[in-house]
This record gives structure tokens, C-alpha cells and sequence, in this order.
């Protein structure tokens, strides 16, 4: 019987990107192929569960949005837990880096590739319906090539205020003048929600 190693599963609101504001059930997997610098994620602790578990513990609360995260889920989410989780009337978002394919069925991709911090991170995915890049000052022009259906930038949040504040600044201003772009924020850490 095929077991995942799941950090957490908790339910919340999205707090970034398109789908910002919907209740969500969030899956998160344990670990990561790469080891961004500014990671906020706390995702190495975890326990093994059974696909059966995992739907149970999903099914357990009443959105039918289902986020799937991690660390990294490309390494683990499998054909048939994504049956499953359709199977219980779920719709299955994943947050990934893009650097492992996806199994079928995956209703709505967000990528947010690293491949600024780490070179080797190179995006394999063929579709994106979100792409999502944590704004650091990098050369923006490096995403030009992904295809993406919306495009989000993030402010990092780099733990210190006065740079926060620097990093949005930047990020609006990128985004007035380059207006394929959206301003996503941290929701959830604004407003204090998991």
C-alpha cells in the first residue's frame, strides 16, 4: 500500500496568488528537491499516510478547493492520489517549483521556478495557469519564456522590515509598468492566519 510523507494538513484561506481568499484544504508534503535561501516553509518533519488517510483527513473539512504543497509535491503526488482526491468531489491545486512533471488531472498549476537562485532548477512544465515569482531584484526578464496564463509577483519577505517595505515598493512599480504582471502578498501573514 503506497504511503506519503505529509508535514501537515490544515485548513485555511489561500493566501497568495489568484486564488487569494478561498477556503482551502492544504496538503502539504514533505520535502524538497532545492534549498531556496529565503524558504518559509518549515516542510522536512512529517508522517507516513495511506492515499485512504489522506482523502479522510481531506474530506474532513468542507472546501472542495484542495492545495496541494509542500516542500516539493512534483517528487511524491501520484496518479492515484489525484483520482482519489477527484474521486471525493475535490479540486486539486499544486503549488510547485516546475521542476519535476505532474501527474494528469491536476485542475490549476502554480509554478514558481528558483531557477534565479539555484541554475539548475529548470522548469520542465508544459502548462502553467499561474506563475508565481518571489521578487528578490532579479532580472525579471528571465520568466519572459515561461507560458503562463496569469502572472504574479511576491515581494520576498525577507524578515527584515525596511527591505519588506523596499521589496513591495518595487514590486508595485514593476508591475504598473509591466502590466502582464499582478501583485500578489502574503494574505495570510497580513492578516495572521496559518
Amino acid at each position: 500500500m503506497r504511503q506519503y510523507k505529509i508535514n501537515e494538513i490544515f485548513y485555511s484561506l489561500q493566501g497568495e496568488g489568484y486564488h487569494t481568499g478561498t477556503p482551502a484544504v492544504f496538503v502539504r508534503f514533505s520535502g524538497c528537491n532545492l534549498r531556496c535561501p529565503f524558504c518559509d516553509t518549515s516542510h522536512e518533519d512529517g508522517r507516513l499516510m495511506t492515499t485512504e488517510e489522506i482523502v479522510a483527513a481531506v474530506s474532513e473539512y468542507p472546501s472542495f478547493f484542495t492545495v496541494i504543497t509542500g516542500g516539493e509535491p512534483s517528487l511524491f503526488l501520484t496518479d492515484g492520489l489525484v483520482a482519489a482526491l477527484h474521486a471525493c468531489g475535490r479540486y486539486i491545486a499544486v503549488e510547485t517549483n516546475g521542476t519535476h512533471p505532474l501527474p494528469d488531472g491536476v485542475d490549476w498549476v502554480t509554478c514558481s521556478p528558483k531557477y534565479d537562485v539555484i541554475p539548475s532548477a529548470k522548469v520542465c512544465l508544459q502548462r502553467c495557469d499561474e506563475l508565481k515569482v518571489v521578487y528578490r531584484r532579479q532580472d525579471m526578464s528571465i520568466y519572459e519564456s515561461v507560458a503562463a496564463a496569469r502572472r504574479f509577483l511576491q515581494p520576498c519577505d525577507t524578515g527584515d522590515e525596511k527591505e519588506n517595505r523596499l521589496l513591495l515598493h518595487e514590486s508595485i512599480e514593476y508591475c504598473k509598468a509591466h502590466p502582464q504582471w499582478r501583485l500578489s502578498l502574503q494574505t495570510h501573514k497580513l492578516v495572521n492566519i496559518r
